[in-house]
């Protein structure tokens, strides 16, 4: 009889049955179809998981914490490649061009995204346990780089290695932060990738000075930066955890890119970051070329990624409350008049305050396009592998972007042509995400 009365129960509360048990409703047949995002002929599921975020708490802000910790030690670190660009160009690879150099970073930043086709999924499956070997393999690329001296080894330890243990470390890191927000989704990935806005202004001043000091070489040099960052990830990776059980079905879910709205998330993601990656390359030559003083301009990039800071922290805030494509797509409307706007600044005023203005813009971009990412799955179990496809698509741009601006460069008004493709590509990127929202099931007026 107690049996009854709990079935009718749940019949007659379905969503409240599905709370409770942080699974799918009671019926059978619809538990099966709710167990993934994509069912197991990869086609979409028609009814969404309910699951009780825990939106704060130790253990959430633990992770929160955790993974602030790793973006400033992988993407932080990232951004501050201008650093060894022109190190490099001076001394161990000076018979090699600029742009041959470049591709040592581009490597590097595209397996930093795209390390999430397997780190995701592998998150979804095994939890925080992936992220602590990679981490391992990250700290040990530091020291390998340390001993080269030719071109291909900085391309294989710096560029290949490093980025793919950057990659697997990074972003099993954001899903797990994923699992515990909802509501405060946005706010909780803008504190996290704000950790990328830290590093990036500690590490190029870090950097620059350890490589110019006589008592230090360059071998000891990035080692002293991989033990900092060892001391670092030990902590971070401690106190990420995965909240939910790990997903049983297929490694990847094909079956999601019969969502429009995720492909035009993804879509939207990769012009983005084509455009907004250009200036962390090539704003400190282009100041160079106006005048300011080697040493100022070495400062752009510190100067840059301190102005992302709250431009990543304050547009997630606000975009739990106004919604997150609209912030989006707002910070990245921004971004591409900023940037159109780069060579009408031409004295050293005027310069930084292109690198605050596009720093704070830009900051909301990463973040912004994870939360899109992140919120497409209808099981949060699937958020790993949303993201992770998601970010391996759209690391093609960090790829192919820096090679493409540095060929115009040596052309007339080259400068020009490098601002107006990028601010055309971040408005490209916009504008699908404008798309993306109308497509989406609140439509495009509405708060999402």
């Amino acid at each position: 009889m107690a049996s009854a009365d709990q079935n009718q129960h749940q019949l007659e509360h379905p969503i409240n049955a599905g709370r409770e048990s942080h699974g799918p409703a009671a019926d059978p047949e619809k538990a099966g179809q709710d167990a993934s995002a994509v069912d197991s002929d990869g086609k979409p599921a028609n009814v969404e998981v309910v699951h009780d975020f825990p939106e704060g708490g130790l253990r959430a802000w633990l992770t929160a914490s955790g993974t602030a910790l790793i973006m400033f030690s992988t993407l932080g670190y990232v951004n501050s490649w201008g650093v060894y660009q022109s190190y490099y160009e001076l001394h161990q690879l000076s018979s090699n061009t600029p742009t041959q150099i470049a591709w040592i970073g581009s490597l590097q930043g595209f397996f930093v995204f795209a390390g999430g086709l397997f780190g995701g999924p592998m998150f979804d499956r095994w939890g925080e346990k992936v992220i602590r070997p990679a981490a391992i393999f990250y700290v040990l690329s530091f020291m390998l780089t340390s001993l080269c001296t030719e071109y291909w080894h900085f391309m294989l330890a710096q560029g290949v290695f490093g980025g793919i243990a950057l990659g697997m470390t990074m972003c099993p890191s954001m899903a797990a932060t994923g699992q515990y927000f909802n509501k405060k989704r946005g706010a909780a990935m803008g504190l996290v990738i704000a950790g990328s806005s830290v590093g990036g202004v500690v590490w190029p001043i870090a950097l620059s000075k350890m490589l110019a000091s006589d008592s230090l070489s360059y071998g000891w040099s990035v080692r002293i930066v991989g033990f900092v960052i060892l001391a670092v990830l030990t902590y971070a990776t401690l106190g990420i955890k995965a909240r939910l059980p790990p997903r049983r079905s297929g490694f990847l879910l094909l079956g999601a890119f019969r969502d429009p709205v995720y492909c035009l998330c993804i879509a939207s993601t990769f012009f983005l970051f084509m455009g907004m990656f250009t200036p962390f390359f090539f704003l400190p030559s282009y100041a160079v070329t106006k005048g300011m003083d080697p040493v100022l301009a070495g400062y752009l990039l510190a100067i840059l990624n301190g102005a992302s800071f709250p431009g990543r922290v304050l547009p997630g805030v606000l975009a739990d409350k106004f919604g997150r494509y609209n912030m989006l797509l707002a910070m990245a409307a921004a971004s591409g008049v900023v940037t159109l706007c780069w060579t009408r600044c031409e004295t050293n005023a005027g310069i930084i305050v292109f690198a605050v203005a596009f720093g704070f813009c830009s900051g909301a971009i990463v973040s912004g396009a994870s939360v899109t990412l992140a919120s497409c799955p209808k099981d949060p179990k699937n958020i790993g592998t949303y993201m992770g496809m998601g970010l391996f698509l759209s690391s093609f741009a960090a790829l192919i972007s820096p090679p493409i601006n540095g060929a115009l460069l040596p052309t007339d008004d080259g400068f020009l042509k490098v601002s107006i493709l990028s601010g055309v590509l971040l408005l490209v990127g916009g504008a699908l995400v404008a798309v993306a929202k109308a497509l989406a099931p609140k439509g495009l007026w509405a708060k999402a």
